[in-house]
């Protein structure tokens, strides 16, 4: 069932959003040379501490994963595209780094994600997360009342199709609410025009996931968890929570 929120629960869910956005620009800040994944993850938990809000995604126990999700982000590096388990990996000049991050608070979640080069990156690489991003805002701006899911997916779909790049098979964006993932799936590939119609009230993840190396195939890593491209080619991966409404999309999670 697909829950539509009312503007006071949109502003419920904004508190939600503005944590995201606080950690995700701290652990963008903290991410240098050097310092390890499972470093920037207890950062992230003890912002989330002095919130007092809660991980979305520590302990979660989808059907696909082998076991529950151990740490409070998804830090993806290089080729992996997402799901990237906190290790002591410690960042290197160019590596590219994606990171996911969920809380909610007061029961309702918010969803967010980020891409970027530590150091000193090269072109191909900011050239990649540019284009994920402009796919990501490409599809925001079809989140309007009356427009089609599909409208979505060709938008995201038509910026990272012409740049050459892969998009990732079977995943995409999801409802967002008083659960984490809530229906309706929301693709990163689909025909304009079709699919369920948008209406007010309506909060989704947008969350574009571009492949470098064009292909939209992928493999898991030996922690159950980790997607990562088949061929080998980096990935980014970007993501705003946001709800449809009269006055268009309202980004939930911006900072």
């Amino acid at each position: 069932m697909i829950e539509l929120k009312s503007r006071g629960e949109l502003d419920a869910m904004r508190a939600a959003g503005r944590v995201v956005a606080k950690v995700l620009q701290s652990v963008r800040e903290q991410a240098a040379v050097g310092t390890s994944l499972r470093e920037l993850d207890q950062f992230a938990a003890d912002i989330l501490n002095d919130e007092g809000a809660k991980s979305s995604f520590l302990h979660y126990h989808p059907r696909f994963a082998p076991s529950p999700y151990p740490a409070v982000l998804c830090t993806s590096v290089n080729d992996a595209v997402v799901h990237g388990i906190p290790t002591d990996y410690r960042l290197g000049e160019g590596d590219l780094l994606s990171v996911d991050f969920g809380a909610h608070v007061d029961g309702w979640h918010g969803d967010a994600a980020v891409s970027f080069v530590v150091g000193n990156g090269n072109q191909a690489d900011l050239d990649l997360i540019a284009a994920t991003e402009r796919g990501m805002w490409a599809g925001i701006e079809q989140a309007r009342p009356g427009n089609r899911m599909g409208d979505i997916g060709h938008a995201i779909a038509e910026v990272g199709r012409r740049a050459g790049y892969g998009l990732l098979a079977d995943h995409g964006g999801h409802g967002v609410g008083r659960a984490m993932h809530e229906a309706p799936h929301v693709p990163n590939e689909a025909v304009a025009g079709k699919g369920m119609v948008l209406r007010e009230g309506l909060v989704i993840a947008i969350e574009p996931m571009f492949l470098a190396g064009g292909r939209d195939d992928y493999r898991y890593a030996d922690d159950g968890w980790t997607i990562l491209t088949s061929d080998g080619s980096r990935a980014a991966h970007v993501e705003h929570t946001i709800a449809v409404t009269a006055d268009g999309p309202l980004v939930l999670t911006a900072p």
